[in-house]
């Protein structure tokens, strides 16, 4: 019999096998492994060990590639692909649905509608620097009008889906419209943005990011006991003292939360939030605390992997990432569809 580890405070509370904490181990080495060939692998092959211990050769390349250009670059996406990931576990564990993701809920359509509002009409006197903060206020005002257009005695989760749905619609109109009518550099701009990419990275970026994602991830885990239960259902949520609507809210905030900054900086990668928490059910049990972290991992592995290939695959052209995570998740969001008659 496998043997558990539990942790029971009066804030948080899990349990987790010997077998998982092995599995999460080793995805943490393989994401390290990604991580390391993200930063080793390009137009110019890099000794990585050699040039981040300052003990690489003369010319003056290397450490400028790796230190300026690929380690941030890098970074950004192990952000980005985690944020997203775990945005998407939350909300299926949230509605207990498989399909729901931040691209499902509107919170990237909102996101992308209030980017491409700002390229249209604010690019002239503002700077690209406030397109980000555009982004997240975007995703906010849109998921807080998703939630109270979903409110009658309460909010299900089917209704939620359903306005979500609606209202990413919309906002996809909006964005299809602005960009017809807008310049063609606006449009360039815009297009870039819509299909979601790394390049470009800055330190900068990446700190303001990361204070979001490790953030959310640490509040997440004092939800875990919370999701847990309402896994189970409504009635046996509120029979152990849940209280659900509040709990929504929260969580649907959190969500929010992860997700917006993520799509701000990036650009709006899809279907992230979809697959990242399936494949990490794959391999660990379904206890959110252990979830979370696994999910983590899958969503960096994955825009990191899409992003080494956008760059190097074919060269001299710098494809974004999202066009690659798209072509995986397309498939896989047609194979859950089709899962779901069943």
């Amino acid at each position: 019999m496998d043997k558990q580890i539990t942790v029971r405070r009066h804030w948080l509370s899990f349990s987790v096998s010997i077998s998982d904490l092995t599995v999460l181990f080793i995805s943490l080495l393989f994401t390290l492994l990604v991580m390391w060939c993200s930063l080793a692998i390009g137009t110019l092959h890099v000794d990585v060990s050699a040039t981040l211990l300052n003990r690489f050769t003369p010319d003056a390349t290397s450490p400028f590639v790796v230190e300026m250009l690929r380690l941030p670059r890098m970074l950004m996406a192990a952000l980005v692909g985690a944020a997203l990931g775990c945005s998407g576990l939350v909300l299926q564990s949230m509605i207990r649905n498989p399909l729901a993701s931040p691209d499902i809920i509107g919170i990237t359509s909102g996101a992308s509608a209030a980017a491409v509002c700002f390229l249209f009409f604010f690019k002239a006197i503002l700077s690209i620097e406030w397109l980000p903060v555009f982004a997240i206020g975007g995703a906010f005002i849109t998921s807080l009008s998703i939630y109270l257009m979903s409110w009658h005695k309460g909010v299900t989760p089917m209704r939620l889906i359903l306005v979500g749905i609606g209202v990413s619609a919309f906002m996809g109109a909006i964005v299809t419209f602005l960009i017809a009518v807008s310049s063609e550099s606006t449009s360039l701009t815009a297009y870039i943005w819509l299909t979601g990419s790394v390049y470009g990275a800055s330190w900068d970026d990446v700190k303001a990011l990361a204070v979001w994602v490790l953030v959310s991830l640490i509040l997440s885990l004092f939800f875990a006991r919370r999701i847990n239960v309402q896994e189970l259902g409504d009635q046996t949520a509120v029979g152990l003292g849940i209280q659900l609507q509040s709990t929504r809210v929260c969580l649907l905030f959190l969500s929010v939360v992860m997700a917006a900054p993520a799509i701000a900086y990036a650009g709006a990668v899809s279907f992230v939030g979809l697959i990242a928490p399936h494949i990490a059910r794959r391999f660990v049990t379904r206890s959110f605390a252990l979830l979370m972290p696994m999910t983590a991992c899958t969503g960096a592995c994955l825009v990191m992997l899409a992003d080494l290939c956008g760059r190097t695959l074919f060269q001299p052209l710098d494809i974004p990432a999202g066009v690659f995570v798209s072509a995986i998740g397309a498939p896989f969001f047609i194979y859950l569809l089709y899962r779901q008659r069943f």
